[in-house]
């Protein structure tokens, strides 16, 4: 993510171009947010696809209301105490004026405003995937309000904002691999520690419902990933976000062939869920990376994350956690790799001149950096989202009844079912018309 101020000579004007693309760089990741909602619904049984959608979607309406009145105010706005930023004109944006600027970047606040808050929606939306199956619709929505408000928006700015600690201090964040991936995983930790498994964990088969709908989700997250990842250098004057662009095409590959070579070589068969797992693993491990790597480095960042992340990923068996669609072990790991290996891979020829141990002077003093912004996010996110979820638990419950659980959550909580087979021809009725005639069939063969 670029700096929120730079030094300028003069006072720039609006650039069409950069605001245009800008633009369209947030539709593109307001398009991650259904596609998300895709992902994660193929994943689940039948019985929940509904409700995963819509702990996705909901997002896209509570988060924008909250960051229009506070939440950019929040992240952005003037520093207090390294912690937390506010600026009162921007307070329901009644002190914005569409043609003023963001800083000295010759784009309007406006442009960059509703830029981030794209990021802001999808993050909360990326923990829903580890609480399939078992949570309250309602108690999901209030918990979206305050972890935004308690946790995504400190830290923002603490990454981003001008004056936070993480972003005072250098680490390096192109487009979120702290603020919103490993936020989220460590958040998704936090709230499956209370909550606890879902009914049958470790027994019931629970395999995804809709692989199609998963391959359909994951193409949707890569391609609004370009806006995501190379609209974070704010414009196209100096050829960081084209090289943001590349690697972020080029990790992703890397990462969905290196998960596949593992599940092969583990599991004997390459599977279309491990191949868009795989994906998404690249993708997130080079969002915090890509402005500062080489194409060659980048190829290196998705090998690493694609394997390490398919290894991560069956670690909730072997320790009794209920990340129903490997949250954790996707976006924890691929955040948390992607950011640490900035220290190791950053060539000083991107984003800026900080290198890593492979390159220049081979001192570890940007990888310091790194493990610091990643231990301090990890650490803020999961310990003050698992005393959130266990507030809620205890008051309004997070999780539906045992009833409800084994029946599906989508009758419980939405009252609709994902799929109607009842014009399908042939129902209960036929099966009773046809079970004479199979039965004399069986008999027919066993005689």
């Amino acid at each position: 993510m670029a700096p929120a101020i730079t030094l300028a000579a003069e006072a720039p004007k609006l650039s069409a171009a950069n605001t245009g693309f800008m633009l369209i760089c947030s539709a593109l990741v307001m398009l991650m947010t259904p596609g998300l909602a895709f992902f994660y619904g193929g994943m689940v049984r039948v019985k929940s696809t509904l409700n995963m959608l819509m702990m996705s979607f909901i997002s896209l309406g509570i988060v924008t209301i909250l960051w229009v009145l506070y939440g950019f105010s929040m992240a952005f706005g003037t520093d207090s105490g390294h912690l937390i930023g506010w600026n009162s004109d921007w307070v329901g944006l009644t002190g914005v004026d569409k043609s003023e600027l963001w800083g000295t970047y010759n784009i309007p606040l406006l442009a960059f405003m509703v830029f981030q808050l794209m990021f802001a929606i999808i993050t909360p939306a990326l923990i829903s995937g580890a609480l399939a199956d078992r949570v309250k619709f309602s108690a999901w929505a209030l918990f979206i309000a305050l972890w935004a408000t308690i946790v995504y928006f400190p830290v923002a700015h603490w990454v981003w904002g001008e004056g936070g600690w993480a972003f005072d201090m250098g680490v390096i964040d192109f487009a979120g691999g702290t603020a919103v991936h490993i936020n989220a995983g460590a958040a998704a930790l936090g709230v499956i520690l209370v909550i606890g498994k879902r009914i049958g964990f470790k027994r019931d088969p629970m395999r995804p419902h809709s692989l199609p709908l998963v391959m359909l989700g994951a193409g949707l997250l890569w391609f609004g990933w370009f806006g995501f990842n190379a609209g974070s250098w704010l414009g196209n004057d100096d050829g960081v976000g084209s090289l943001m662009f590349v690697n972020t095409q080029v990790a992703t590959a890397a990462a969905m062939l290196a998960w596949l070579a593992y599940e092969k070589i583990r599991h004997g068969a390459f599977t279309t869920l491990g191949a868009a797992s795989g994906a998404v693993a690249g993708l997130v491990a080079i969002t915090p990376a890509g402005g500062s790597v080489t194409p060659m480095g980048a190829i290196a960042v998705g090998a690493i994350a694609g394997v390490l992340c398919a290894m991560a990923v069956g670690l909730k068996y072997r320790f009794g956690y209920d990340d129903s669609l490997d949250v954790v072990g996707v976006h924890l790991v691929g955040g948390v790799v992607g950011s640490i290996l900035i220290g190791f891979f950053a060539s000083g020829k991107g984003q800026s001149d900080a290198t890593g141990v492979f390159y220049g002077d081979h001192k570890f003093d940007q990888l310091w950096k790194q493990l610091a912004g990643v231990g301090g996010v990890l650490a803020y996110s999961l310990i003050v989202s698992a005393l959130l979820a266990f507030v809620l638990h205890k008051t309004i419950g997070m999780r539906v009844s045992e009833d409800e659980e084994v029946a599906g959550i989508d009758q419980a909580e939405h009252a609709e079912t994902a799929y109607d087979f009842s014009g399908a021809g042939g129902g209960a009725a036929k099966t009773a018309a046809t079970a004479p005639v199979a039965a004399a069939a069986s008999k027919k063969v066993d005689a």
